[in-house]
């Protein structure tokens, strides 16, 4: 939720696996993180994070091209680099959802999905596996 001036404006989100959401009241937060501050260091580490990987979703979008932008986004939703396995398949993601999160069209994430696949960084039989290669590509592109 975004406060402009004296209106609110509320975000949207979408989940591409199954999730819950829990909404805490904000004079119940305050007085929580007050009280214990192990969550209050793991809640501020968080936030700080969330502020990172915002600010590099920004750069991303102003400065790369919408191929880079998708391969990043595959990368993410794989979350290669944070486990051991060097292939990791994706949850159920339609080329919409992708072209949403890209700032693109499905059809461009199609022809850019197709390329991925013919290079070898991802295959999708039976699910969409991600090698880790493709960080290599994003890396030093």
């Amino acid at each position: 939720m975004h406060r402009l001036g004296s209106t609110v404006q509320l975000d949207t989100a979408t989940a591409i696996t199954e999730c819950s959401i829990l909404k805490i009241e904000k004079g119940r937060m305050v007085r929580v993180l007050h009280e214990q501050h192990s969550l209050s260091d793991m809640f501020v580490a968080y936030i700080v994070e969330r502020h990172n990987c915002t600010q590099a979703d920004s750069v991303d979008q102003l400065f790369n091209s919408s191929e880079k932008r998708l391969a990043r986004a595959l990368l993410l939703l794989a979350r290669v680099g944070k486990e051991a396995k060097t292939e990791t398949v994706i949850p159920r993601v339609s080329q919409e959802t992708l072209a949403e999160m890209v700032g693109t069209t499905r059809s461009r994430v199609n022809f850019f999905m197709n390329k991925l696949r013919k290079l070898g960084f991802i295959d999708y039989d039976g699910g969409l596996e991600v090698n880790s290669s493709l960080l290599n590509v994003v890396l030093h592109e």
